[in-house]
């Protein structure tokens, strides 16, 4: 039920986002194992589509704020304001009050307003004027960032970068993708035609499925082998973190589902490897001189770290 499901969603997204699946299907993977998506790439590459498409397939309460630099840590928590009529503060919900928060070109407002979300990334609720509040469920953030340029900008901390569950990139659409786009925009919006395919009870479930996924000791020791090895490379000055661990066995489950299984195998664990880890490494200064990149430690990670059996990973002898 789950996979057919999942096929009828990633269809239903590709609609606004052509000749784009492995993207779709990452990012849905991570709202599944109830993590978080940032999203980096140039402007006019369609990250905001795959947010707001994504909202109407899931059949999500939406938000979006644009981040600038004016943009207050209230208006993404919410506020209290003096009722004089009522003689009391009365609460007022900021943009987390959704089920779906697109937080736009996340690096083009301040450090403070970036904090804003880590305590509902991480607890799923907000603390105002000393009271915690949960945000409806089920929650998830998508954040998008522009890496060409740097004026205005205020690069996302360690921890809040920790706090996403998979950083990926749209890219460009093929020549084909291209012109199919232009003749498509000439008559109508493409996400007019997207139609919820699962309700949000729907989606929880899943989510609460995912629990269900068997994952052997030799798997999971496969998972903390990957990521301990990235802490221990000479060009490595921050390696993956234990949140980075659970990340990387959660997306694998999810992975392991949208592939029709209820067990992971250690190929489900190397296709998300890349996109759960490589914006949690902290590189040293010479890898930028050797123009080693987060994906090539990686690269070099998979390849020196033995996976399990087949039948080990599914947990025979």
């Amino acid at each position: 039920m789950i996979v057919e499901r999942s096929k009828a969603i990633v269809a239903e997204v590709s609609k606004a986002l052509l000749g784009k699946r492995d993207v779709i299907e990452k990012t849905l993977m991570a709202i599944y194992a109830g993590g978080h998506v940032l999203l980096e790439d140039v402007p006019g590459t369609g990250k905001t589509t795959l947010a707001l498409a994504l909202s109407r397939a899931l059949d999500l309460d939406y938000k979006r704020v644009q981040f600038t630099p004016d943009t207050m840590p209230s208006d993404i928590t919410g506020f209290s304001v003096y009722v004089p009529h009522k003689g009391e503060f009365e609460f007022n919900w900021g943009a987390v009050n959704c089920n779906l928060l697109l937080g736009d070109e996340i690096n083009r407002t301040s450090a403070k307003t970036q904090s804003a979300l880590l305590e509902v990334m991480e607890e799923h609720s907000v603390t105002v004027d000393g009271v915690t509040r949960p945000v409806p469920q089920p929650f998830v953030c998508i954040a998008t960032e522009n890496p060409v340029g740097s004026i205005g900008t205020q690069p996302l901390p360690d921890s809040q970068l920790d706090r996403f569950m998979v950083r990926l990139s749209v890219g460009y659409p093929s020549t084909e993708n291209q012109v199919a786009i232009l003749k498509a925009k000439r008559y109508s919006n493409l996400l007019d035609d997207i139609q919820a395919k699962i309700s949000k009870d729907d989606l929880v479930e899943i989510q609460n499925y995912l629990g269900n996924v068997f994952i052997s000791d030799m798997v999971l020791e496969y998972i903390v082998n990957l990521c301990e090895r990235t802490r221990e490379l000479e060009m490595v000055q921050l390696g993956v973190s234990p949140r980075g661990i659970l990340a990387l066995s959660r997306m694998s489950r999810a992975c392991a589902v949208m592939r029709e299984r209820d067990f992971v195998v250690p190929e489900d664990v190397r296709e998300v490897f890349h996109a759960v880890c490589a914006h949690r490494l902290m590189l040293k200064p010479q890898a930028r001189i050797e123009s080693i990149s987060a994906n090539d430690i990686l690269d070099r990670v998979l390849e020196e770290v033995p996976a399990p059996s087949m039948d080990k990973a599914c947990g025979r002898a």
